[in-house]
């Protein structure tokens, strides 16, 4: 096998699709901060029992495990880096009140999570930390909007859940609680007749709300609407209800139509509010995935409200939109103070400016004009169309 092949779903960034990552990753970066979100870096290796801490299974086969050759520990590299920054949050930071933290860097995933997706994903994304409110939530979804669409995201589709109402039903019916994998499995897959098996030794008000649950889906106000009539009239349900609504209205408000989908419960196990996933034209699943989970914090000791999104993968959105090709200066190279006087200042007001010395640059950008030496004095003239030197 050639020593330059890369392992199968990883591979390089070539300069076209790095430039456009890094410039949306820059863009990212100053939105959040506008929010007040402030940026870590977290490790990309870490002990593998705080890495999975609270994420369940699906995480835990993402994740490749290696041992530690001077503790003898088992190490993971990072699937997901939510878990690391809510350790950020409560055991370093360990601020009092509400905390905004963003991140942004690569994650390694064991397995792709479809087909066509890279091992390498880079994730972004923004977590809020000591609020329980659903204001909080409602914040997070619209800094997750804006992102899609700084992203370059043209019509943003999101489809919202909410892990509480399910998590009632089952823990007023023991023999519902025993069978929750089967009942999860049956409502992500929509599947009717598995869901009435796992339903068979239940009592009648939770088979017919977990049923009803099934058939709750589709745009947001009606589905709300229904899940009242349909649902138990108890306190937690109607809360998530509340919840849902006001993430709808929230959602209208800068320009989303949100559905809800009361079957859809991935991430049951990890969330435990809200729950979201964004999709957008172009990209195969969803572009961004995002709730509540609170409490995640108590295994590094401290408990704390937690709410976030994260982009699953910024080089496809990235690729969505192709950037301009930057224009560029190009110099001779010549010992000469005012030219480099004059390169100096240009490369600091933000230009790219490139030295050639007889040898065209083989770039990635539109060389639109160069430097000469007019009467005396080194000037910046535009290129003729064709690239060659200005006419005299």
């Amino acid at each position: 096998m050639p020593s330059w092949l890369l392992p199968e779903g990883i591979s390089d960034v070539l300069p076209d699709e790095a430039r456009r990552i890094e410039e949306r990753r820059r863009a990212l970066l100053d939105l959040f901060r506008s929010y007040g979100y402030e940026l870590v870096l977290p490790p990309l290796l870490e002990h593998l029992d705080s890495l999975l801490t609270g994420t369940g299974r699906d995480l835990d086969l993402s994740t490749f495990k290696l041992v530690d050759q001077l503790s003898g520990r088992s190490l993971g590299l990072r699937a997901d880096t939510t878990p690391q920054v809510a350790r950020i949050d409560a055991h370093i930071l360990n601020r009092a009140g509400v905390v905004r933290l963003c991140y942004a860097g690569p994650v390694l995933h064991a397995r792709p999570a479809h087909p066509l997706a890279t091992r390498e994903p880079i994730q972004v994304g923004a977590e809020l930390y000591g609020d329980p409110t659903i204001d909080a939530d409602a914040e997070i979804a619209e800094l997750a909007v804006q992102a899609l669409r700084r992203c370059g995201a043209g019509r943003v589709q999101f489809d919202l859940g909410h892990t509480a109402i399910l998590r009632a039903l089952l823990a007023a019916d023991p023999a519902a609680a025993s069978a929750t994998d089967e009942i999860l499995a049956a409502l992500n897959a929509k599947d009717g007749a598995a869901l009435g098996e796992a339903l068979a030794r239940t009592t009648a008000t939770t088979a017919g709300a977990v049923d009803a649950l099934s058939r709750l889906h589709g745009a947001g106000e009606a589905v709300i609407e229904r899940a009242r009539r349909e649902l138990p009239a108890w306190p937690t349900v109607a809360l998530a209800l509340a919840d849902l609504d006001r993430l709808v209205a929230g959602l209208a408000r800068v320009g989303v139509e949100a559905s809800v989908d009361l079957a859809d419960q991935h991430g049951y196990r990890y969330h435990t509010g809200p729950t979201y996933a964004a999709y957008v034209p172009g990209l195969v699943g969803a572009a961004l995935r995002g709730g509540r989970y609170d409490d995640i914090g108590q295994a590094f000791g401290r408990a704390r409200p937690a709410t976030g999104f994260s982009i699953v993968d910024l080089r496809e959105l990235a690729s969505l939109q192709a950037a301009d090709e930057p224009a560029a200066i190009r110099f001779p190279r010549a010992a000469d103070a005012a030219l480099e006087s004059l390169v100096a200042s240009l490369r600091e007001r933000g230009e790219i400016v490139v030295a050639e010395n007889g040898v065209p640059s083989a770039c990635g950008f539109r060389v639109d004009r160069q430097i000469l030496r007019i009467g005396g004095s080194w000037q910046v003239v535009a290129l003729s169309p064709g690239g060659g030197d200005p006419d005299a």
